[in-house]
């Protein structure tokens, strides 16, 4: 069953919902309840009072221009690089500085301490650095030898 909406956005860049029966909320956010472990499940679209106008169980359910709007509207609220290989540190005591290679680009950050580091699961990570941006680790295993002993230091 497919979500009976519009999205459009407006001429100040903001995102616009049009419900089948024709009311309009302007300025609305998309917010995924799942962000890690299931991004393409639980999408909400909420008013700017983050009360939910509607629910999308799987992006799939989503014409393209539809799913082209949630995306790109995701894309500005999410910023969570991914750590794919850790370069360097400068000590192995906090607070230390790691040189990153993300999906991003190359970062720099700040380990304030070995509680920045946060285990999702077994084989996922979430590091925060000492600005308050969070990196995540998806898949430990799939990291190269060098990180995960370096990693291995920190846990």
């Amino acid at each position: 069953m497919k979500p009976d909406f519009q999205l459009a956005w407006d001429a100040f860049g903001r995102l616009d919902l049009t419900l089948a029966d024709g009311t309009r909320h302007t300025d609305v956010r998309v917010v995924r309840a799942f962000p890690i472990s299931a991004p393409d499940e639980g999408i909400s679209i909420v008013n700017t009072e983050n009360r939910e106008l509607v629910w999308v169980s799987h992006i799939d359910e989503l014409d393209p221009q539809q799913r082209t709007h949630v995306l790109d509207a995701l894309q500005q609220r999410e910023f969570m690089p991914e750590i794919l290989r850790l370069e360097s540190v400068n000590s192995y005591a906090t607070p230390s500085t790691w040189e990153v290679q993300t999906n991003r680009g190359h970062a720099t950050l700040v380990l304030k301490g070995e509680e920045d580091i946060r285990r999702l699961n077994a084989n996922t990570l979430i590091v925060a650095d000492a600005h308050g941006v969070q990196y995540l680790i998806r898949h430990l295993p799939s990291l190269d030898r060098q990180t995960r002993k370096m990693l291995d230091r920190f846990m």
